[in-house]
């Protein structure tokens, strides 16, 4: 199940894992289906040059924002499909306002763009460690809902922003991993542990952010990857269906070969 987060929400109130009796064998080939679909209509999208989407993955560290953006746009073109990870900011980004970076990376008409990490980490990381104050906190959340209602007015930008719910001790299964998989080390970072131990903090900014979002957050359960690949992937379809698309004739003008 997917929280459609349209009203307050309060995190430890949803659930993290599948529902029980859900078959993780049959959800993974229904989901390995779903994605060839994401992947034909993806196809449509990038032809018709009509509409444009951003996919916004936000959520603790260990989430899962990697993994999701391979497994569920696997059968996506790279041409048409760009994934960007925001990091700390440069000093040359620390000398702009927080958005400048952020409005460089927004899709085109026919593309998808996938932040991992977003816009928001100025509201959530920077508020828990008290390097803005509430009320600056606050008027960020203004600009965010300005600029996100500008890139729908303004360029007709389809925003679909998924949270992704962990619970505190998956992601401590997850962070311990990177050190006992050799194949994981690469993602180790100590400072990933002290960011764990602020998790109450973190929980009390992010329910404030989407609570406080004027378009509203998928509350997508990630304890179990399978079935939060599937749940992502199924809505991603249901927007992209709803652009009622179709691939374009032959352009007018062009020479026409008869044989």
């Amino acid at each position: 199940m997917i929280v459609y987060a349209d009203s307050p929400i309060k995190l430890a109130e949803i659930p993290t894992r599948a529902p029980d009796g859900v078959s993780k064998k049959q959800i993974k080939k229904t989901t390995d289906r779903m994605a060839r679909t994401l992947g034909d209509l993806q196809h449509e999208m990038y032809a018709e040059q009509k509409h444009n989407l951003l996919v916004v993955f936000q959520g603790m560290d260990a989430s899962g924002k990697d993994g999701v953006t391979r497994k569920v746009f696997r059968y996506c073109s790279p041409s048409g499909v760009w994934a960007y990870a925001f990091k700390k900011p440069t000093e040359h980004e620390f000398a702009h306002d927080f958005l400048w970076r952020i409005h460089d990376k927004v899709p085109g008409k026919g593309r998808i763009q996938i932040f991992n990490r977003s816009h928001y980490e100025d509201v959530l990381i920077q508020r828990v460690h008290n390097w803005i104050s509430e009320e600056h906190s606050g008027a960020r959340i203004g600009a965010i809902n300005a600029f996100e209602e500008l890139l729908r007015f303004d360029n007709n930008t389809t925003i679909v922003k998924f949270y992704m719910h962990i619970s505190r001790d998956r992601q401590r299964q997850k962070l311990q991993e990177r050190i006992d998989d050799p194949r994981k080390n690469w993602k180790h970072n100590h400072a990933d542990w002290k960011e764990a131990e602020l998790w109450d903090e973190y929980i009390r900014c992010y329910e404030d952010a989407i609570n406080r979002s004027a378009l509203p957050w998928y509350i997508v359960p990630v304890d179990q990857r399978w079935y939060r690949d599937y749940l992502v992937c199924e809505q991603l379809i249901k927007i992209l269906l709803g652009f009622e698309m179709q691939l374009p004739g032959l352009k007018s003008g062009g020479k026409t070969d008869v044989g």
